[in-house]
């Protein structure tokens, strides 16, 4: 398959950034009470990754470190996430995800889910066979 022009390329770099960035907003708007978009990465890592120190989660956010231990101060308050001694640093701490906060974040992915899925379910079958693959190339798009 023959390459496309440089201007259609940019074009359609445009068109997809434009329609990433509108559907990415609109779905993070789809969340628990309370829970702001910082704070549900923090969760999901700690879900994905387990416990980390607040240094590995700022750096991991790209935040500084006062406003990581802003974050991880709500989300103790809130009991969703809990601070540990760390096991061989004894000036450090571990922070954990707690039950509650895997039902906040689960309850937040189940509402995300459920927006998009009612506006996929509006669609042909052929844009779902599209989406599909964008999905796919989307990833594989994110992770080079």
């Amino acid at each position: 398959m023959p390459a496309e022009p440089p201007d259609a390329l940019a074009d359609l770099a445009s068109r997809l950034r434009r329609g990433v960035l509108m559907t990415s907003r609109r779905l993070r708007n789809e969340r628990t009470a309370n829970l702001t978009e910082g704070q549900y990465s923090v969760l999901a890592h700690l879900e994905g990754q387990g416990p980390g120190t607040p240094s590995d989660l700022a750096a991991r956010e790209c935040v500084s470190a006062p406003s990581m231990t802003r974050t991880i101060s709500c989300l103790t308050e809130d009991g969703l996430v809990e601070r540990a001694a760390h096991p061989t640093d004894g000036r450090a701490v571990v922070v954990a995800i707690t039950d509650a906060g895997r039902e906040a974040l689960h309850a937040t992915r189940r509402r995300r889910d459920a927006w998009l899925a009612m506006r996929l379910d509006d669609l042909e079958p052929d844009e779902l066979e599209a989406l599909g693959r964008a999905a796919d190339i989307l990833r594989r798009i994110a992770t080079q």
